[in-house]
Protein backbone atom coordinates (compact mmCIF):
# COMPACT_ATOMS: atom_id res chain seq x y z
CA UNK A 1 0.00 0.00 0.00
CA UNK A 2 1.10 3.59 -0.55
CA UNK A 3 1.64 4.55 3.08
CA UNK A 4 4.00 3.30 5.79
CA UNK A 5 2.48 0.90 8.32
CA UNK A 6 5.23 1.91 10.77
CA UNK A 7 3.33 5.18 11.25
CA UNK A 8 0.85 3.26 13.36
CA UNK A 9 3.46 2.87 16.09
CA UNK A 10 2.88 6.56 16.88
CA UNK A 11 -0.60 7.37 15.59
CA UNK A 12 -3.95 5.52 15.66
CA UNK A 13 -4.73 5.58 11.95
CA UNK A 14 -3.39 6.34 8.50
CA UNK A 15 -4.79 6.96 5.03
CA UNK A 16 -3.52 4.92 2.09
CA UNK A 17 -4.27 3.42 -1.32
CA UNK A 18 -3.69 0.16 -3.13
CA UNK A 19 -2.51 0.73 -6.71
CA UNK A 20 -2.34 -1.01 -10.03
CA UNK A 21 1.15 -1.81 -11.39
CA UNK A 22 0.69 1.32 -13.54
CA UNK A 23 0.33 3.43 -10.41
CA UNK A 24 -3.45 4.09 -10.60
CA UNK A 25 -5.62 3.98 -7.46
CA UNK A 26 -7.65 0.77 -7.13
CA UNK A 27 -8.83 1.34 -3.54
CA UNK A 28 -8.52 4.08 -0.93
CA UNK A 29 -8.92 3.35 2.76
CA UNK A 30 -7.97 4.07 6.36
CA UNK A 31 -5.92 1.61 8.42
CA UNK A 32 -6.75 1.67 12.12
CA UNK A 33 -5.04 -0.14 14.98
CA UNK A 34 -7.36 -2.60 16.71
CA UNK A 35 -7.08 -5.45 19.20
CA UNK A 36 -5.27 -8.35 17.57
CA UNK A 37 -4.74 -6.62 14.23
CA UNK A 38 -6.08 -3.79 12.12
CA UNK A 39 -9.36 -2.45 10.80
CA UNK A 40 -9.50 -1.11 7.24
CA UNK A 41 -12.23 1.39 6.44
CA UNK A 42 -13.23 1.81 2.82
CA UNK A 43 -16.41 2.46 0.85
CA UNK A 44 -19.06 -0.21 1.51
CA UNK A 45 -19.17 -1.08 -2.20
CA UNK A 46 -15.37 -1.47 -2.26
CA UNK A 47 -14.86 -3.63 0.84
CA UNK A 48 -15.28 -7.08 -0.73
CA UNK A 49 -12.99 -6.20 -3.62
CA UNK A 50 -10.32 -4.81 -1.29
CA UNK A 51 -10.38 -7.94 0.87
CA UNK A 52 -10.05 -10.13 -2.22
CA UNK A 53 -7.17 -8.08 -3.62
CA UNK A 54 -5.25 -8.07 -0.33
CA UNK A 55 -5.65 -11.85 -0.08
CA UNK A 56 -3.65 -12.14 -3.32
CA UNK A 57 -0.59 -10.79 -1.50
CA UNK A 58 -0.95 -12.82 1.71
CA UNK A 59 0.93 -15.86 0.38
CA UNK A 60 2.04 -17.89 3.43
CA UNK A 61 1.80 -15.10 5.98
CA UNK A 62 -0.04 -16.02 9.15
CA UNK A 63 -2.76 -13.45 8.61
CA UNK A 64 -6.54 -13.55 8.29
CA UNK A 65 -8.34 -11.07 6.05
CA UNK A 66 -12.08 -10.76 6.63
CA UNK A 67 -14.78 -8.73 4.91
CA UNK A 68 -16.84 -7.36 7.83
CA UNK A 69 -19.33 -4.92 6.26
CA UNK A 70 -22.18 -6.30 8.33
CA UNK A 71 -20.35 -5.87 11.63
CA UNK A 72 -19.06 -2.30 11.65
CA UNK A 73 -20.53 1.15 11.11
CA UNK A 74 -18.72 4.45 10.59
CA UNK A 75 -19.49 7.92 11.92
CA UNK A 76 -17.72 11.18 11.07
CA UNK A 77 -17.76 14.28 13.27
CA UNK A 78 -15.94 17.58 13.23
CA UNK A 79 -14.90 20.02 15.89
CA UNK A 80 -11.93 20.76 18.12
CA UNK A 81 -12.64 17.94 20.58
CA UNK A 82 -13.21 14.24 19.80
CA UNK A 83 -16.87 13.18 20.04
CA UNK A 84 -17.86 11.33 23.20
CA UNK A 85 -19.10 8.11 21.64
CA UNK A 86 -19.25 4.52 22.79
CA UNK A 87 -17.23 3.36 19.79
CA UNK A 88 -14.66 0.65 19.13
CA UNK A 89 -12.18 3.36 18.18
CA UNK A 90 -12.28 7.13 17.60
CA UNK A 91 -9.44 8.74 15.66
CA UNK A 92 -8.51 12.08 14.15
CA UNK A 93 -8.83 12.01 10.37
CA UNK A 94 -5.19 11.60 9.26
CA UNK A 95 -5.71 13.54 6.02
CA UNK A 96 -6.39 16.93 7.63
CA UNK A 97 -7.05 18.11 11.18
CA UNK A 98 -9.84 20.33 9.84
CA UNK A 99 -11.78 17.24 8.72
CA UNK A 100 -12.37 16.26 12.34
CA UNK A 101 -12.86 12.75 13.67
CA UNK A 102 -13.95 9.30 12.57
CA UNK A 103 -15.47 6.59 14.79
CA UNK A 104 -15.80 2.87 14.16
CA UNK A 105 -18.78 1.19 15.83
CA UNK A 106 -19.14 -2.54 16.40
CA UNK A 107 -22.83 -3.32 16.31
CA UNK A 108 -26.13 -1.99 15.00
CA UNK A 109 -26.54 0.94 12.65
CA UNK A 110 -25.88 4.28 14.33
CA UNK A 111 -28.65 6.86 14.11
CA UNK A 112 -26.90 9.89 12.57
CA UNK A 113 -27.38 13.40 13.91
CA UNK A 114 -26.34 14.79 10.53
CA UNK A 115 -26.71 13.41 7.03
CA UNK A 116 -24.03 12.12 4.70
CA UNK A 117 -24.72 15.22 2.59
CA UNK A 118 -23.55 17.38 5.49
CA UNK A 119 -20.26 15.50 5.58
CA UNK A 120 -19.86 15.85 1.80
CA UNK A 121 -20.41 19.60 2.12
CA UNK A 122 -17.78 19.72 4.89
CA UNK A 123 -15.10 17.89 2.87
CA UNK A 124 -15.90 19.83 -0.34
CA UNK A 125 -15.30 23.09 1.54
CA UNK A 126 -11.90 21.68 2.55
CA UNK A 127 -11.12 20.36 -0.97
CA UNK A 128 -10.91 16.73 0.20
CA UNK A 129 -11.69 14.29 -2.66
CA UNK A 130 -13.38 10.91 -2.37
CA UNK A 131 -12.88 7.98 -4.70
CA UNK A 132 -15.82 7.16 -6.93
CA UNK A 133 -17.16 10.70 -6.58
CA UNK A 134 -14.24 12.95 -7.51
CA UNK A 135 -12.09 10.47 -9.40
CA UNK A 136 -12.69 7.03 -10.87
CA UNK A 137 -10.97 4.01 -9.36
CA UNK A 138 -8.40 2.60 -11.76
CA UNK A 139 -8.08 5.96 -13.56
CA UNK A 140 -6.20 8.36 -11.25
CA UNK A 141 -2.70 8.55 -9.87
CA UNK A 142 -2.27 9.32 -6.12
CA UNK A 143 -0.87 12.78 -6.87
CA UNK A 144 -3.90 13.60 -9.02
CA UNK A 145 -6.17 12.71 -6.07
CA UNK A 146 -3.96 14.79 -3.73
CA UNK A 147 -2.70 11.82 -1.70
CA UNK A 148 0.71 13.51 -1.50
CA UNK A 149 -0.89 16.58 0.09
CA UNK A 150 -3.18 14.60 2.40
CA UNK A 151 -0.62 12.28 4.04
CA UNK A 152 -1.63 9.25 1.97
CA UNK A 153 1.81 8.36 0.55
CA UNK A 154 4.96 7.36 2.42
CA UNK A 155 7.87 8.46 0.23
CA UNK A 156 10.48 6.89 2.51
CA UNK A 157 8.93 3.43 2.82
CA UNK A 158 9.87 0.22 1.00
CA UNK A 159 8.52 -1.02 -2.30
CA UNK A 160 4.82 -1.36 -3.10
CA UNK A 161 2.82 -1.99 -6.25
CA UNK A 162 2.98 1.08 -8.49
CA UNK A 163 5.71 2.80 -6.46
CA UNK A 164 8.02 3.57 -9.38
CA UNK A 165 5.41 5.71 -11.11
CA UNK A 166 4.46 7.51 -7.89
CA UNK A 167 8.11 8.21 -7.06
CA UNK A 168 8.77 9.49 -10.58
CA UNK A 169 5.84 11.92 -10.38
CA UNK A 170 7.05 13.16 -6.99
CA UNK A 171 10.67 13.77 -7.98
CA UNK A 172 10.08 15.03 -11.51
CA UNK A 173 7.10 17.21 -10.56
CA UNK A 174 5.12 15.87 -13.52
CA UNK A 175 1.63 16.24 -12.04
CA UNK A 176 -0.52 17.70 -14.81
CA UNK A 177 -3.91 17.11 -13.21
CA UNK A 178 -5.20 17.60 -9.68
CA UNK A 179 -8.50 17.75 -7.87
CA UNK A 180 -9.22 21.36 -6.95
CA UNK A 181 -12.15 23.28 -5.48
CA UNK A 182 -14.30 25.13 -7.99
CA UNK A 183 -17.25 27.52 -7.77
CA UNK A 184 -20.02 28.46 -10.14
CA UNK A 185 -22.29 31.46 -10.59
CA UNK A 186 -25.24 29.10 -10.04
CA UNK A 187 -25.77 25.66 -8.52
CA UNK A 188 -23.40 23.16 -10.11
CA UNK A 189 -24.72 20.03 -11.87
CA UNK A 190 -24.51 16.68 -10.08
CA UNK A 191 -24.05 14.62 -13.27
CA UNK A 192 -20.21 14.94 -13.30
CA UNK A 193 -20.03 16.75 -16.66
CA UNK A 194 -16.85 17.66 -18.51
CA UNK A 195 -15.37 21.10 -17.88
CA UNK A 196 -14.48 22.91 -21.09
CA UNK A 197 -12.71 26.00 -22.33
CA UNK A 198 -14.55 26.52 -25.58
CA UNK A 199 -14.59 23.06 -27.16
CA UNK A 200 -11.50 21.83 -25.30
CA UNK A 201 -12.11 19.51 -22.33
CA UNK A 202 -9.81 20.45 -19.42
CA UNK A 203 -11.38 18.36 -16.66
CA UNK A 204 -14.42 16.78 -15.04
CA UNK A 205 -16.67 17.93 -12.24
CA UNK A 206 -17.03 15.67 -9.20
CA UNK A 207 -18.80 16.23 -5.87
CA UNK A 208 -20.94 19.35 -5.61
CA UNK A 209 -22.75 21.26 -2.87
CA UNK A 210 -24.74 24.15 -4.23
CA UNK A 211 -22.36 26.50 -6.05
CA UNK A 212 -19.27 24.77 -4.65
CA UNK A 213 -17.65 21.61 -5.94
CA UNK A 214 -14.51 19.61 -6.61
CA UNK A 215 -13.10 18.94 -10.07
CA UNK A 216 -10.21 17.08 -11.65
CA UNK A 217 -8.54 19.71 -13.83
CA UNK A 218 -5.61 19.93 -16.21
CA UNK A 219 -3.70 22.58 -14.30
CA UNK A 220 -1.65 23.86 -17.22
CA UNK A 221 -4.72 24.37 -19.42
CA UNK A 222 -6.68 26.01 -16.62
CA UNK A 223 -3.83 28.43 -15.87
CA UNK A 224 -3.43 29.19 -19.57
CA UNK A 225 -7.15 29.96 -19.84
CA UNK A 226 -7.06 32.22 -16.77
CA UNK A 227 -4.05 34.09 -18.19
CA UNK A 228 -6.05 34.67 -21.39
CA UNK A 229 -9.06 35.89 -19.44
CA UNK A 230 -11.17 32.93 -20.59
Amino acid sequence: VTNDMDLLANQPAMHAALLTPQGKILFEFFVVKAAGGYLLETGADQAAGLAKRLAMYKLRAKATIEHTNERYRICAAWGAEPPRLDATVVFADPRSAALGWRAVFDGATIAPTRTAAAYDAHRIALAIPEGGKDYDFGDAFPHEANFDLLHGVGFEKGCYVGQEIVSRMQHRATVRKRIVRVAGAAALPVSRPDIKIGAVVIGKLGSVEGKQGLAMLRLDRAIEAIDKGE
